[in-house]
């Protein structure tokens, strides 16, 4: 018999806190898929640039184009969504958003602000990721300079007439 979590359950966790697991595992997804993007956006140029100069192109030869560009787009893919919408990918498939650490929606400037301050967190070990295991409001040392926090954010409202839709005999 399948168990189900219930709906009130994540109607009472909207706006909370995201804990460290939820957050790591979306950040993960985001690396995954900027890494596969990357790799795709990069076979593309290398294609393009080959096919124009009519010699091959390899971005492997250039390590220091590779880099550039990568940290380029990696600011793009977090900094972009989350100032549109306060989320990335990972985040919207695991129901997280960022706000600011008042409650109120992510404005640009504290989503770049976020965005640079990002690496930060990994110096030292990744000591500045320790205040989201031991810290009340689980704020990473990005999410202290940017002004921001990460909370859970899903349609828990939507999950639960859909859950109540079901028959009872697809419930078991």
């Amino acid at each position: 018999m399948t168990r189900f979590a219930s709906p009130s359950r994540d109607l009472a966790l909207q706006g909370h806190y995201a804990g460290a697991v939820t957050r790591l595992a979306a950040y993960a997804i985001d690396a995954v898929t900027l890494s596969s993007l990357f790799a795709v956006g990069a076979g593309i140029f290398e294609f393009i640039l080959s096919d124009v100069l009519g010699t091959s192109f390899d971005v492997a030869d250039h390590p220091l184009v590779a880099s550039i560009a990568l940290a380029v787009w990696s600011f793009l893919y977090f900094a972009v969504p989350l100032a549109a919408s306060g989320r990335t990918f990972g985040s919207a498939i695991l129901g997280l958003r960022v706000v600011r650490s008042d409650g109120h929606e992510l404005d640009p400037k504290h989503a770049v602000i976020r965005t640079l301050a990002f690496p930060l967190s990994f110096l030292l070990f990744g000591i500045g990721f320790l205040p989201i295991l031991v810290g009340r409001h689980r704020r990473a040392l990005h999410d202290h300079i940017g002004d921001t926090a990460v909370v859970y954010a899903w349609d828990a409202r939507a999950a639960r007439l859909r859950f109540l839709a079901r028959e009872p005999d697809q419930v078991a």
